[in-house]
């Protein structure tokens, strides 16, 4: 099913939110005790590797970029979200997926790709 930004569920939000802000500590709190992101190929298992994971990724880095969210389609516990990110990161333009994977009012699975 397609979803607007305002049908998300409110981890989902909370967290794109947060890591479009820049803002680690409630991009983490959305996360279950053993939570597993998987980013640029690597895996991030449980709240310290995914903190250590955040700070890396909202740290003021050489890139800076724009974000915007282009759809999502949820099917049972899954959330899929695109971002079109704009900057001057290598290729400059990318559309990235979010796969979120819910347990309850909690996310346990975060897959992010091209």
């Amino acid at each position: 099913m397609t979803t607007e930004w305002d049908g998300l569920p409110d981890n989902v939000k909370k967290f794109m939110t947060a890591l479009d802000a820049r803002e680690g500590a409630p991009a983490l709190a959305v996360f279950t005790t053993d939570a597993v992101v998987t980013d640029e190929g690597h895996d991030h298992s449980g709240r310290g590797e995914i903190a250590a994971w955040l700070t890396d990724s909202v740290s003021e880095s050489e890139y800076t970029y724009t974000t915007e969210f282009t759809g999502a389609i949820t099917t049972g516990t899954t959330v899929d979200v695109t971002q079109h990110l704009e900057g001057n990161f290598p290729g400059g333009v990318v559309d990235l997926h979010y796969r979120f994977t819910l347990d309850g009012a909690l996310i346990n699975r975060l897959v992010i790709e091209p």
